[in-house]
Formats: structure tokens, C-alpha cells, sequence
């Protein structure tokens, strides 16, 4: 009873192993087809060297190869069971060596519990995934990017150049560059070493003459759009370094800057303030915010990858000075609308304080429809979870009534437990991919 269960157990391991290895013949590794290019090579090149050696056995005269031909082509056997021998050690040969360099070769990949073959299917599969394209700006952009990496490859940020506040806004004014804090925060999101990169890209000096107050990510940009010449060429070269999964685009390579109409909480009068930084700090109601120069015209990569996408997601992330300032380049909303995509306004979870207060959804939807028009979005997708501390003088983004009847809401839980004002990243990368799922079909075949 002993040796049986002994015995049980050796097969059961044999088993489990060979299943392990049979799993490199699922459907869409990539896998199968290099194999079958391998065996067809191997069975021409060893039908060559058999016609050499057939030529040579029937046309030598040397007496002392000829025995030893025979024996080593094995002619006392019949032919069939010849060529099952051959065939089945050379087919056995073929299947161990390509066994073994994958083992050597994809060893780096393997983690603790997930198989190599895992790791190339879920890459293959994000690497067909739908392709993204997010529009926004700050940490709300950062936050949807981290999550939606999960599901696809096929990814592009776009992201607002009109910061002039902190480090962005000090090297914009001093050197002339564009402000880089917010693709910054983007290229980080999208990195495949997301952690590592969070202590490094994202670090901020916080002394020293010249450095206190920036990132190392924006001096980084910075010096690459000196080193390359173009700001755009260095946001692509920082992408590459950083081994991103997908593209981050700037909206427009103006140089822009958002202005406001601010009506004043203290006086009620309706003020002119150019500025991003002095919009929001300005203690009053903003109005409408427009782009200087008006005419600011889309970056060419940035519309394609509009009119290319599967989905288009808008949001999260400040309404006036992250969201409006892409949709406000000229070029822009119209590739949104030519777009056959599904698109998608990310809710805020909570009001951002001097910019949304006391807003609902209704609200960011009036205010973005006064400012690009009606008719955008496909849907909306809106947090329904409002336990937590959101801290003083900040409110839940509710779907009220208004927006109910007005608009397709998608709602669930999608708020970060630590930090209940903002999104948690995979809540809401799994909400987008479910519901678009529901609307078109499955993500992968």
C-alpha cells in the first residue's frame, strides 16, 4: 500500500510536469508556428544529408565504409521501423533542445508560482489588447494608466502642456521647454518596473541651490529635449529608457497657456486671469477657461492615435486645468468625434477644492458640454462607493438625478482605500475593460 502510494505520487508529479510543458501548444504564444518551422528545417536538412549519404553508399568503393554504413543506417531492419526509429529519436531531439534554450533563455522571466509560459501569454495577449488612448493630465491620468497596463500594451497618454506651476512651471519659464511634470507622471505609470521608477523618476530634491522643489523625471526630460532637440523626440527617448508599455503624446507642442473667466467668491466680479496656477488659487468660481494662443492646432501623432483607437477614456483628473486644456487644441474633439471608438468620461470620485466644488456628475458633464459640445461620450463611469474621510471642504462626486436621465452611467466601486479621494487603479482598469466588454465583445478571442 506503501509503494502504491509512492508510485501515485511519482505520477502524479510526472503528470503535472508534462501537463506544465504542454501548456508551451496553447493557442496564442507564438509558439507552435516556430516549432513547426524548427521540424520542417530539421526533416529537410536530414533528408539532404540521407540523399549525400545514399548517393555515397551506392556509388563508393571502399570496402571498409560500406559495413559500416549499413550497420549505422540500421539496413538489417525493415525500412518502416527505420524510419519510425529515426524520425521518432530525431522529432524526440528537436522537441529537448527547443525545450532546453527556452528554459535558458526565458529563466530571467520566471517568477514564484507563475510559469514562463504564463508570462509570454499574458504579454502576447496585452501586446493584442485593445488599443487605449487616455486623455487627461495630473495624477488622475497617472492612476488609470497603472491599472489599464494589465489588460493591454496598445496604450497612449495624452497628456496637457499648459502646467505653469512648480518644478514644470519653473523650467518652462527658465529654459523654455514645455512643462514635463505630468508626462513625467505618465511615463512612470506606464513603466514595466512601476516601483522602482516611483522612487527614482518621481523623486524631488528638497535642497539644494537650483534643485530644491524638482523631480529628477523633469530635469531628465528636460536634458533630453537639449540633448535631442525636439521635446517631443525626448518624451519618446524617456519612453524607450523607461521601457514603457504603449506611447505618452503631448496634446499640442504650443507653447500654451490657460485662461479663465473667475468669478470672485468675496466681490461676485467676474475676472480675466491667465495662468493655470493663478486660476485655481484665484478663490472663486471659475466659468470658462480657453487656450492662448486659440488656435494651438492637435500634434499629428496625437490625432492618429485618436482616429485609431478602440477606446478612448477621458478622465480622471482635474476638470479645468488637466481635462478642458487638451480638449480645448484645435483638432482635437473633431478626431474624437470622426473616431469609430467607444468613449468613455472617467468620473472623479471626489471635488477638487477652488475648481469643482460641490459638482456631480451632471455638472462635469454641463460644464465640459459648454465648452467642446454635446454628444461625446458613449458613457460615463461613476463611483457608488462614499465610505471614507475625504478631509475638509471635499464632497463625493455623485450621479444625481440629472445625469441619470440624461446620460448612460456606469456605476460601481471604484474607490482607493487608502486614499478615498482618489481612484484605485485596478478597480477601475476592471470596471473600463468590463463594461466595454459588455458593449462590444470579449477583449481576446
Amino acid at each position: 500500500m506503501h509503494d502504491n502510494g509512492k508510485k501515485t505520487s511519482w505520477w502524479k508529479r510526472f503528470t503535472d510536469k508534462l501537463n506544465r510543458e504542454f501548456r508551451w501548444f496553447l493557442p496564442g504564444l507564438g509558439y507552435k508556428r516556430w516549432l513547426a518551422l524548427t521540424v520542417i528545417g530539421a526533416m529537410l536538412l536530414g533528408l539532404g544529408l540521407a540523399v549525400i549519404v545514399l548517393q555515397y553508399y551506392r556509388t563508393t568503393t571502399n570496402e571498409f565504409l560500406t559495413p559500416i554504413l549499413a550497420v549505422l543506417s540500421l539496413r538489417f531492419l525493415d525500412r518502416p521501423i527505420r524510419f519510425l526509429l529515426f524520425g521518432g529519436i530525431g522529432f524526440t531531439l528537436i522537441l529537448f533542445g527547443i525545450w532546453g534554450a527556452n528554459r535558458a533563455v526565458l529563466k530571467p522571466f520566471e517568477r514564484e508560482g507563475r510559469p514562463a509560459w504564463e508570462a509570454v501569454q499574458q504579454y502576447r495577449r496585452k501586446d493584442r489588447g485593445i488599443k487605449v488612448v487616455a486623455i487627461g493630465g495630473g495624477h488622475g491620468l497617472a492612476t488609470l494608466l497603472s491599472g489599464i497596463k494589465a489588460y493591454t500594451h496598445n496604450i497612449t497618454a495624452i497628456v496637457t502642456v499648459s502646467d505653469d506651476g512648480g518644478s514644470s512651471g519653473e523650467l518652462r519659464r527658465d529654459l523654455g521647454v514645455l512643462p514635463p511634470g505630468d508626462i513625467r507622471n505618465c511615463l512612470s505609470a506606464l513603466s514595466n518596473d512601476e516601483a522602482l521608477l516611483s522612487q527614482v523618476f518621481q523623486y524631488r530634491f528638497k535642497s539644494g541651490a537650483g534643485l530644491e522643489g524638482h523631480s529628477l523625471g523633469n530635469l531628465f526630460i528636460t536634458a533630453l529635449a537639449e540633448i535631442t532637440g525636439s521635446f517631443e523626440e525626448a518624451v519618446a527617448e524617456s519612453g524607450r529608457i523607461l521601457a514603457i508599455y504603449g506611447k505618452v503624446l503631448p496634446s499640442t507642442l504650443s507653447n500654451v497657456q490657460l485662461v479663465g473667466d473667475v468669478r470672485l467668491h468675496d466681490s461676485d466680479e467676474i475676472v480675466h486671469i491667465k495662468g493655470e496656477s493663478k486660476i485655481t488659487g484665484a478663490n472663486g468660481r471659475i466659468l470658462r477657461v480657453l487656450l492662448d494662443p486659440s488656435n494651438a492646432q492637435a500634434y499629428p501623432p496625437t490625432v492618429a492615435a485618436i482616429l485609431n483607437a478602440d477606446l478612448i477614456l477621458i478622465g480622471p483628473g482635474s476638470l479645468y486645468t488637466s481635462i478642458l486644456p487638451n480638449l480645448l487644441v484645435s483638432g482635437l474633439v473633431d478626431a474624437i468625434r470622426s473616431s469609430r471608438a467607444e468613449v468613455f468620461l472617467v468620473s472623479n470620485v471626489a471635488t477638487q477644492r477652488g475648481e469643482t466644488d460641490g459638482f456631480n456628475v451632471s455638472d462635469h458633464m454641463h460644464v465640459l458640454e459648454q465648452h467642446i459640445g454635446k454628444n461625446i461620450f458613449d458613457l460615463v463611469i461613476s463611483n457608488n462607493n462614499f465610505k471614507g474621510d475625504l478631509g475638509e471642504g471635499v464632497d463625493w462626486v455623485r450621479n444625481d438625478a440629472t445625469s441619470r436621465r440624461s446620460y448612460k452611467v456606469y456605476e460601481t466601486d471604484l474607490v482607493d482605500g487608502l486614499y478615498p479621494w482618489r481612484h484605485d487603479s485596478k478597480k477601475l482598469a476592471k470596471a473600463i475593460i468590463s463594461v466595454f466588454e459588455e458593449r462590444t465583445g470579449p477583449l481576446f478571442d
